[in-house]
């Protein structure tokens, strides 16, 4: 009788246990957040470490030649950072110092896989304000994606801002393209493309993991 009592006794402690254990609530993971001064010009930029990388939570405006405010005014320079042709973009990452660079394909796949593959880290990834037609995102790893537009080197004109961003890869491709990675406002997707080294899009410095 007291061996059968001691046995319920176990048994109804391993089932409380087990209920605090598994049917407590998950604990928020807040981003790892920071900022840095880029002493080129002095502007600060929010920084968020995702997957042991630390980037850059808004888009790098450092003025530079071949680089542009959309449509050429400055308040745009302000809310989206500046458009890069792709040799701009690798010098002014690297100008930052302290291991800060151009992404290459293996940091944006990396940040891709920790927010849960491309078919959804957009709406992940976006902003929550600043998208068009509903396009917002939840910016659940505060990597605040804003839709910058672009700007074409075949008639120099600026298009899509508020609908699509589009930030430079480092690793090249044939001829004359780079990789780019793009998010667009009517897409939980992200892209990836191969556009000319000489058009205007936006950039996003990534910083080498120090161990």
């Amino acid at each position: 009788m007291k061996k059968n009592a001691f046995v319920f006794i176990a048994l109804l402690y391993l089932l409380v246990f087990a209920q605090q254990r598994f049917s407590a609530p998950p604990q928020e993971t807040l981003p790892v957040t920071g900022t840095f001064t880029d002493s080129r010009d002095g502007q600060s930029y929010r920084t968020v470490v995702i997957g042991g990388q630390t980037w850059m939570a808004e888009n790098l405006s450092f003025d530079i030649d071949s680089s542009w405010c959309y449509n050429d005014d400055n308040a745009n320079c302000a809310k989206y950072g500046r458009l890069y042709a792709w040799v701009a973009a690798v010098k002014a990452c690297a100008g930052l110092g302290d291991g800060w660079h151009l992404p290459d394909t293996a940091n944006w796949y990396a940040l891709l896989e920790v927010v849960g593959g491309w078919e959804i880290a957009g709406a992940k990834l976006k902003s929550k304000v600043g998208w068009q037609k509903d396009g917002n995102g939840t910016d659940e790893f505060g990597f605040t994606a804003l839709p910058g537009g672009g700007r074409r080197s075949s008639s120099d004109d600026f298009i899509l801002v508020g609908k699509e961003g589009w930030w430079w890869n480092a690793t090249k491709g044939k001829v004359s393209g780079a990789s780019s990675t793009s998010i667009v406002y009517y897409d939980d997707c992200v892209f990836v493309g191969l556009p000319n080294r000489s058009v205007g899009l936006s950039v996003r410095c990534v910083q080498d993991v120090r161990q």
